[in-house]
């Protein structure tokens, strides 16, 4: 498959798993190829190049943040409909996740007793915390990429890093502390959720993912318009009070 219908691919899929669910809810198979005619119309606007603020990791190190912007820029790619992940801040919004009680599980049951072998409906089951996972996930994807190709995770072409996603998203890549699938699904997860959240968490700069479906911020009243099946006509307003 060629690198834009691979972007293609999953944008419109971001684009139909939104439409349908909250971003907190949507399933984890970001590499698929469905299409949303409905969000993707909702998306036939304009939109001017936008580059993200610039930022240095707190919690991260120099190496595994080249890890997560080459990684996000792949998982939700720009294109013709607008900025991605990169360009919306989405590896700000993951460092800065990093130093929030989130990161360190500390509204987890963590107690055990941990059985990954169960369904995933069971839940969670693994004695590790997200900054954890990230700790040890990096160096394992990294690891696995100079075994495959002999560099690092950033320094692949696009083809290179789409097809090692891949492989960790269906847990065909071999890491050795941790199942890759299980990393994957905290960093696609997570891209997700920096994409669509408010401003004020570091990602979607611009309300660049707000502008893609139409989502009007937290406006007070907006409700008169859920029935009508027409583009909100309003800009997007942040926590802040920022403005599309």
């Amino acid at each position: 498959m060629s690198e834009q219908k691979q972007g293609h691919s999953r944008r419109d899929f971001l684009l139909k798993t939104i439409t349908l669910a909250p971003a907190m809810a949507v399933g984890s198979a970001a590499m698929g190829a469905l299409s949303a005619p409905l969000a993707a119309q909702a998306a036939e606007t304009s939109h001017q190049p936008q580059q993200a603020r610039d930022y240095q990791p707190d919690w991260f190190t120099a190496e595994e943040f080249a890890f997560i912007k080459a990684a996000v820029a792949r998982l939700i790619p720009a294109d013709e409909r607008g900025p991605g992940a990169l360009e919306a801040g989405v590896p700000e919004f993951i460092d800065r996740q990093m130093n929030t009680p989130y990161a360190t599980g500390a509204n987890w049951y963590m107690q055990g007793p941990f059985n990954p072998d169960l369904p995933k409906e069971l839940g969670y089951q693994l004695p590790l915390v997200p900054q954890q996972i990230y700790r040890l996930g990096l160096a394992d994807a990294d690891d696995y990429s100079k075994q495959q190709h002999g560099k690092v995770f950033a320094e692949l072409s696009h083809e290179q890093q789409d097809s090692l996603l891949q492989a960790m998203e269906s847990g065909t890549a071999e890491f050795k502390q941790l199942p890759s699938k299980t990393f994957f699904a905290f960093l696609i997860q997570n891209t997700r959720e920096g994409f669509f959240s408010d401003p004020i968490h570091g990602g979607n700069q611009g309300m660049v993912g707000w502008k893609l479906i139409g989502f009007p911020g937290v406006r007070a009243d907006f409700m008169d318009w859920v029935e009508r099946g027409e583009r909100y006509p309003f800009p997007s307003v942040s926590i802040r009070g920022e403005r599309t």
